[in-house]
């Protein structure tokens, strides 16, 4: 299986409409967020990356769809699955879904570039080291836990 993390969200009041509909940025930000926990689980928070050694995951290319309603309130988990891995970047896809019944809220790809901050603040690509290629061959778990109806988005 792909590596593949996730993480419940409860919606807050403006990330949706009165209608159900997701706000695209608020996509954009809930993958943002699932990634750095991942990163963060893996022991390589992305602010540590740009303290250490100047390199981050800069995002490349992204596409989101809305696919179902949510309201205000109601949870959700977010999925984040990395599909492919390049020289330089990293391939994911994302899906929402409501963290009680699993049915579908958004989802969508993303392109995230490994890159070097240079001198004069401008960002290179660079190539993705054995160190961090090692840690996303990993398979962590994360903390929480899936009911048999969630456990059934994994086979995406």
């Amino acid at each position: 299986m792909a590596l593949t993390w996730w993480r419940p969200h409860a919606v807050v009041w403006g990330e949706c409409d009165p209608f159900g509909l997701v706000y695209y940025p608020h996509m954009l930000a809930w993958l943002n967020d699932v990634e750095h926990d991942l990163w963060r689980a893996l022991g390589q928070p992305i602010e540590s990356m740009i303290a250490r050694d100047r390199t981050t995951f800069v995002m490349g290319e992204v596409a989101f769809r809305f696919t179902g309603p949510i309201r205000y309130g109601e949870p959700v988990m977010i999925f984040l699955r990395l599909d492919s891995l390049g020289r330089s970047t990293l391939h994911w896809s994302t899906r929402v879904v409501h963290g009680e019944t699993a049915a579908p809220v958004c989802e969508g790809t993303a392109t995230r570039v490994y890159a070097r901050v240079q001198d004069d603040g401008g960002l290179k690509a660079t190539a993705i080291g054995p160190e961090l290629r090692a840690l996303l061959a990993t398979t962590p778990r994360p903390s929480a836990s899936l009911t048999p109806t969630l456990a059934a988005v994994l086979d995406w």
